[in-house]
């Protein structure tokens, strides 16, 4: 441990009246889930094991196995995220291709590791696969493009493990519209609105992490669920589009839902724009995400020009800190039973302090400090998460 880190840590267990072993020890306590999880484009790459240690500053992974028994991380939702293409029949071909595959590999991987995983598809079974010492896998879908083509087929992957869906990423699809796009369907299409439907009668949580304003407020006045925010913060802390106002924070709470928050840092803290450091990192961005082709030697090749690049055009720190702003002042406006965490692991997630699952015990730390009680603590960390999954299995 850094010796600056080490410090803030001294100061916050002396505030908690806390030894560094008892925060560790209650920590182990929880069921620590987290619902969003980007590590499924991570089993694409040649070679990459999830049994193995990693390192951020070798391959920007940030979640194996390993790294989740160091952070106390007991599992969570495993996403299946599709980058939107064009809104073409090709592009609906593709991302329905796409979103098979990658189920596919997250079954395989539990599959693989029968011993260290195990496929989760119902709420009750959670506690029993931590308590077996495996760690639990949830599907969800982040961009129901791959549904675009055929609707209907939110059934089969219901069959293989889905129970959740995020309607839409960072630009507009055939169901609804981004927070960071300009609308086009004001909220749902048609089609967005069967599906909201249609996953409340199989029981699949809806998501509106991405979503735009317009299409939370018609998600929350359709579905006959709670609904969750799986990766999100607070506007009035860091004004990005994604993150959620203090007014809808509370309506969300209202209809029992939860919001999960994020630690993408350019959702943390206002950044103002920095043209040249979007032109240096634009095509490595793009490389990256062919990384499931590349050979371990050239995804290390890519993480170190990546990180090069962020050192000559660097931005704003982002530490821990500005997790907590948002995490304590969502706490505030809902309360405890309507708070997670969604830390966009392996998806651009993770700050100075915290850079990968290893040190999640970080922020049991930061909310002892803060007065948060140990029930509290379990149900942020995953008793809220799976509340609301059952929940939303109960009404359908």
């Amino acid at each position: 441990m850094p010796r600056s880190t080490r410090y803030v840590w001294v100061a916050l267990m002396l505030a908690c009246g806390c030894a560094l072993a008892d925060v560790r020890a209650l920590h182990e306590r929880l069921i620590v889930l987290d619902s969003h999880l980007d590590t499924p484009m991570q089993l694409a790459r040649p070679g990459w094991d999830i049994g193995q240690r990693h390192s951020y500053a070798d391959d920007l992974s940030q979640v194996d196995l390993p790294r989740m028994r160091d952070g106390g991380l007991d599992g969570g939702f495993f996403a299946i995220f599709t980058p939107q293409g064009p809104l073409t029949p090709e592009g609906r071909t593709l991302a329905s291709e796409h979103g098979l595959a990658v189920i596919t590999r997250i079954r395989d991987m539990v599959a693989a590791r029968p011993d260290a995983f195990a496929l989760a598809t119902r709420a009750q079974e959670v506690p029993a696969i931590v308590a077996s010492g495996r760690r639990v896998v949830l599907i969800s879908m982040e961009n129901a493009e791959p549904l675009a083509a055929d609707p209907g087929r939110l059934a089969t992957y219901h069959r293989l493990g889905l129970r959740m869906l995020g309607l839409v990423h960072a630009q507009n699809n055939d169901f609804a519209d981004s927070a960071t796009a300009l609308p086009h369907w004001h909220g749902l299409s048609p089609a967005g609105r069967e599906l909201v439907q249609a996953a409340n009668r199989l029981g699949i949580l809806i998501d509106v992490s991405h979503a735009s304003d317009a299409v939370f407020d018609q998600v929350l006045a359709l579905s006959s669920a709670p609904v969750i925010a799986s990766h999100s913060g607070a506007r009035a802390i860091g004004p990005h589009p994604r993150n959620l106002d203090d007014e809808r924070l509370r309506r969300l709470a209202a209809r029992g839902g939860v919001v999960q928050v994020n630690t993408y840092a350019s959702d943390l803290v206002p950044r103002a724009l920095n043209p040249e450091r979007d032109k240096a990192l634009a095509p490595l961005y793009r490389e990256f995400r062919l990384a499931a082709s590349l050979p371990p030697a050239q995804v290390a090749d890519l993480a170190r020009r990546i990180r090069e690049a962020e050192a000559r055009y660097p931005l704003p720190a982002t530490s821990l800190d500005d997790i907590m702003r948002h995490l304590l002042h969502i706490l505030d406006v809902v309360g405890p039973r309507h708070v997670g965490i969604g830390a966009d692991w392996d998806g651009g997630g993770g700050v100075e302090g915290l850079r990968d699952v290893s040190q999640l015990s970080q922020i049991t730390a930061r909310l002892l400090a803060a007065g948060y009680s140990e029930q509290d603590l379990a149900d942020i960390w995953g008793g809220n998460l799976l509340r609301l999954m059952g929940e939303a299995q109960a009404a359908h």
